[in-house]
């Protein structure tokens, strides 16, 4: 029996990790395949930016809370199913897509599916599998969504160049029979799942925070430039979506997760450092670029050293977490986060190599803190909440990213100064470092072994 459970609980991971790792793979995966997609619909890079990343990026972040409660409502391994074959459709759409217009539906359609399948497998890693293995489940989980970021670009750059922008898409058609056998059948159990009469699905929430958070990530904008009146309706469109949520007898936000510690202190310990590593990611290049003319190639290999670590320590952290508790793991992966700043900020940025040694400090420290941060906040909610719980978790990363961007946008200026750029670095700098800060703060409020001992018992 005990062989049966490891078994079992290897097809989990193996299938939640693999299909969640569609999400990052296709969102870095076709930065690199936009000129001939340019080429064959006459459209400018510009353009294509806004149809197909700023379109995939708004629905991924907007729909992850609705799909995590449809997951709840569904079934989680009925709501994954529906998201696998859902993306599988929208890259078949890719593959054929006639035109620009076809090809913008697919994309749409495939962070749709993402966001359905994302919250859906975290929620599995919560409810099928005990608590002393959700750590590792959660490194594992970790691991594959940060390599398949990282491996985007180059898989996506590879297959355009030698077979065409279509085939990028149809890499997903190898990859989803494969998770999709690794899921097993699902257990005619879940078929009951619901037999209640439900309320009525919160379509009027879902469409305040679809509004309050597209405003939100349009309103900041890509490359340093704000939308005012976008940013400006955020707010109102957000707390409008509050009032209709405290009202609405099955919310798609449960707001009630709010007020459990653990829960939010891990959501926030995620957003922080995303909010710190995707600003670095985005302003270390540029500003390289300025003070070192370095070229767009030459700057890939910052990427690596600060994703390298975390896809190689993200399941070491998991085991950790499940030995001696979140805390622990927790604390010290975020003060290494917190060093590889302070080291950046320390150093001169006189060549390529000068930042290498912080980033991979901060990779580390990333790596060891996201699977007990994902675990500790998905196992603070109940089992039933499991998807709302990871939707709520999984737009808190996004937002963090947001926010990263935003910072920038209010840093950073349009400039070839290397005296100026090299002052806006600084600035921004300071920031990460104060968000990592906090970041450590939120994992000093993460259980130690004995709390998750007590709370078993």
């Amino acid at each position: 029996m005990a062989d049966a459970g490891r078994q079992l609980s290897f097809r989990v991971v193996a299938a939640t990790a693999l299909a969640s790792g569609l999400a990052p793979l296709n969102s870095t995966m076709l930065t690199v395949a936009l000129r001939p997609i340019g080429a064959t619909f006459h459209a400018s890079n510009a353009a294509l930016t806004r149809a197909l990343v700023t379109s995939y990026l708004v629905t991924s972040i907007v729909m992850q809370a609705p799909c995590g409660k449809i997951g709840d409502r569904l079934g989680h391994r009925h709501a994954l199913r529906l998201g696998q074959l859902a993306f599988g459709f929208g890259a078949i759409v890719a593959v054929v897509s006639p035109s620009l217009v076809w090809l913008v539906i697919a994309r749409v359609a495939m962070a749709a599916a993402g966001a359905l399948v994302v919250p859906s497998a975290m929620a599995l890693l919560r409810t099928e599998l005990p608590a002393e293995l959700r750590g590792r489940a959660f490194g594992v989980f970790g691991a594959a969504m940060a390599l398949a970021a990282a491996l985007g670009p180059l898989i996506g750059g590879q297959v355009a160049f030698a077979v065409g922008w279509r085939a990028v898409f149809a890499v997903n058609l190898v990859l989803l029979p494969i998770s999709f056998v690794l899921a097993g059948p699902t257990p005619p159990k879940s078929l009951m799942r619901a037999p209640a009469p439900q309320p009525s699905f919160d379509f009027v929430g879902t469409a305040l925070l679809a509004g309050g958070l597209g405003s939100l990530v349009v309103g900041v904008g890509r490359g340093g430039v704000l939308n005012l009146p976008f940013l400006a309706a955020c707010p109102i469109l957000l707390a409008a979506f509050v009032a209709v949520e405290r009202r609405h007898p099955a919310p798609i936000v449960d707001l009630s997760l709010l007020q459990r510690p653990v829960f939010v202190a891990s959501g926030l310990l995620i957003a922080l450092q995303n909010l710190a590593m995707y600003a670095l990611l985005f302003e270390l290049p540029t500003t390289c670029g300025i003070v070192l003319g370095a070229e767009t190639n030459r700057t890939g290999g910052l990427l690596v050293a600060i994703t390298a670590p975390m896809v190689i320590l993200a399941p070491i952290a998991g085991r950790l977490t499940d030995a001696l508790g979140a805390r622990k793991i927790a604390v010290l992966g975020a003060t290494f986060a917190v060093l590889g700043v302070g080291v950046l900020l320390a150093t001169p940025l006189r060549s390529l190599a000068a930042p290498v040694p912080g980033l991979i400090l901060t990779g580390i420290g990333i790596g060891l803190s996201g699977a007990p941060a994902q675990s500790a906040g998905m196992s603070a909610a109940p089992a039933d909440r499991g998807g709302v719980a990871a939707g709520m978790m999984a737009t808190m990363r996004y937002l963090g990213g947001v926010a990263g961007t935003l910072v920038l946008g209010i840093l950073l200026v349009q400039t070839e100064s290397p005296e100026v750029a090299l002052a806006a670095h600084r600035k921004a700098l300071v920031v990460f470092l104060v968000s990592l800060v906090l970041a450590t703060v939120c994992a000093l409020l993460l259980p130690t072994k004995e709390d998750r001992t007590e709370s078993s018992a």
